[in-house]
């Protein structure tokens, strides 16, 4: 990649965006554009289209997202489906229209079904039911990961999808109602130390497995991804180790200081009982996450203590 292409990444303020960029100003790219929601409205296509005739970007990636954990996703179907549809079509469609080389959707590991064999391998899209709490949100994602193939195969399009899993860090969502289990863990463990409470309440019964991956460590996976990778089959990101979410209860409450005990509400749904990613594909590539979930959590919490 040409140090001095012009870059947009959609989604830019976001854990995920936000990680992207850093790590592309890291390489030396300095023609980055980005917008915010005020400045660009991602659901206007009109808007859109002109952004895109105006800048022209040679590289794209699609990291904007309406996303949420267990409860947020249940409760607006509606909106996680019609958003996120909306946001990925007005992108992908303007990046095939005004000449983009090479675009990056992210997806999610929630596109595939709620049973499949673990590890899931990328051949296990549409091979069975979705995780009913997150449907809504994962067939958008399946419809983007869809439209980029058509546009490899109808118009010659290197149009790329990568499917990341659970992912942490850095700008991050903690908000006990919208956030997804990692980052909702962190604040309730910080909540009930400061308050000196002798339990803090853990959704579920602590039993599914769960992938976890630094976001620094997905924005490496990425940037690889644009140099290195061309094919419209799509692609896992993640670490290939997965915990309990008692475990990471646990991990979280070492890593913080707190010492009071943890009690799972069997009464909230569990989600999934397992989701762990077949990476086989991407490590065989040449690239390998260096984060180790720990020293993730630590770096992110103390984030948190800066910012939240």
């Amino acid at each position: 990649m040409n140090r001095e292409a012009r870059i947009f990444v959609a989604g830019h303020r976001g854990m995920v965006g936000s990680a992207i960029v850093r790590r592309l100003q890291k390489e030396g790219f300095k023609n980055l554009h980005t917008r915010t929601r005020q400045e660009l409205d991602l659901m206007d296509r009109t808007a859109v289209r002109a952004f895109f005739e105006n800048v022209r970007p040679d590289y794209v990636v699609d990291a904007a997202a309406r996303v949420g954990g267990i409860a947020a996703n249940f409760e607006k179907p509606v909106e996680f489906l019609i958003e996120n549809l909306t946001i990925q079509n007005n992108v992908i469609q303007a990046a095939a229209d005004f000449g983009v080389t090479k675009l990056l959707f992210l997806g999610s590991s929630c596109i595939y079904p709620k049973l499949a064999p673990q590890p899931l391998c990328e051949e296990a899209l549409l091979t069975g039911p979705l995780e009913p709490t997150n449907d809504a949100y994962a067939i958008a994602k399946i419809a983007g990961i869809k439209l980029c193939q058509a546009y490899a195969r109808e118009y010659g399009k290197n149009f790329i999808s990568g499917m990341p899993t659970n992912l942490y860090g850095p700008n991050d969502n903690f908000d006990l109602h919208t956030s997804h289990v990692l980052p909702a863990l962190i604040r309730k463990v910080h909540e009930a130390k400061r308050a000196g409470s002798k339990d803090v309440s853990v959704w579920g019964s602590g039993t599914p497995r769960r992938e976890f991956l630094h976001v620094d460590d997905l924005a490496e996976a990425c940037f690889f991804l644009l140099e290195n990778y061309n094919s419209p089959e799509i692609v896992n990101i993640g670490c290939g180790e997965d915990v309990s979410i008692r475990e990471l209860a646990e991990i979280i409450c070492d890593v913080l200081g707190y010492e009071g005990e943890i009690v799972f509400d069997a009464s909230k749904p569990d989600g999934t009982p397992r989701k762990l990613m077949n990476v086989g594909r991407l490590l065989a590539s040449g690239w390998k996450p260096r984060i180790g979930l720990q020293d993730g959590i630590r770096d992110t919490y103390e984030w948190f203590l800066k910012t939240c």
